[in-house]
């Protein structure tokens, strides 16, 4: 299937490693011009540099920590400049803590919201300006589960996105803007490797996830890949998890 990707842009965050990663790898490999963002500048040019082994448009990089005060307009303008145009935005970069008590300062909470909803809004609202003057545009968004299973900073984020999105895509249709959430399930990262052990997730695997087995970052890529297209353009507003049957619930 021909996805009709070869003259897009794509500006992806949170590149080094895992879902992001994989994601600009199957946008390379369709043909598109990306640009990488993360904080690890030697994980960004391994990247690259796989890529254009592979026989990709090799990406421009971007070095940044997205919790800075001014991290979205700088990166929207750099990837700007950089790509001379973004027709894809796919915002990666999150991330998730253990559990927090009642009682547990503002902080905590302020710096998950920060990071995993204020900089995804604060991007994509910096780059719709172009899509929306060229009318054409792909926001992605990885976001993850909003249902609670103990006080976690990070679930009413997710929440905070799948309900933006869900307004967004309204406003912005008109212009040929899709707007679409995906949450990972157990997808293996360093991030998951790093929370869970092989035992942990084994008996997660074994116990409550469908196809029995966590998932990989390229079975999640795909989806996404699909969505940047322009064969996807009337796909917009929707949240679509990846976990291989770990939620439970129908809608």
């Amino acid at each position: 299937m021909d996805l009709q990707l070869t003259d897009k842009t794509a500006l992806v965050t949170g590149a080094s490693q895992g879902i992001g990663r994989a994601i600009a790898k199957g946008l390379a490999a369709e043909g598109v011009q990306t640009c990488i963002v993360a904080r690890r500048k030697n994980l960004l040019d391994e990247l690259a540099a796989e890529i254009a082994a592979a026989g990709g448009k090799k990406p421009a990089i971007v070095v940044i920590d997205v919790m800075e005060a001014d991290a979205a307009a700088r990166l929207a303008q750099a990837a700007a400049k950089a790509l001379g145009k973004i027709d894809i935005l796919i915002n990666s970069a999150g991330g998730s803590k253990p559990a927090i008590p009642v009682d547990a300062p503002d902080s905590d909470w302020d710096e998950s919201m920060t990071l995993n909803f204020v900089r995804v809004r604060q991007l994509t609202h910096a780059v719709l300006p172009g899509m929306m003057q060229r009318k054409w545009g792909r926001v992605i968004n990885i976001s993850g589960k909003s249902e609670p299973e103990a006080l976690v900073a990070a679930n009413p984020t997710k929440a905070a996105i799948h309900a933006w999105s869900k307004g967004l895509s309204r406003e912005v249709g008109k212009y040929g803007i899709t707007v679409n959430s995906i949450p990972p399930g157990r997808i293996m990262s360093e991030q998951i490797r790093r929370k869970y052990s092989p035992e942990y997730r084994a008996e997660q695997s074994s116990k409550e996830i469908p196809v029995g087995r966590y998932g990989e970052p390229e079975e999640l890529a795909v989806l996404a890949v699909f969505l940047s297209s322009p064969l996807a353009g009337y796909i917009t507003g929707t949240v679509m998890p990846v976990d291989g049957g770990l939620r439970k619930y129908a809608f």
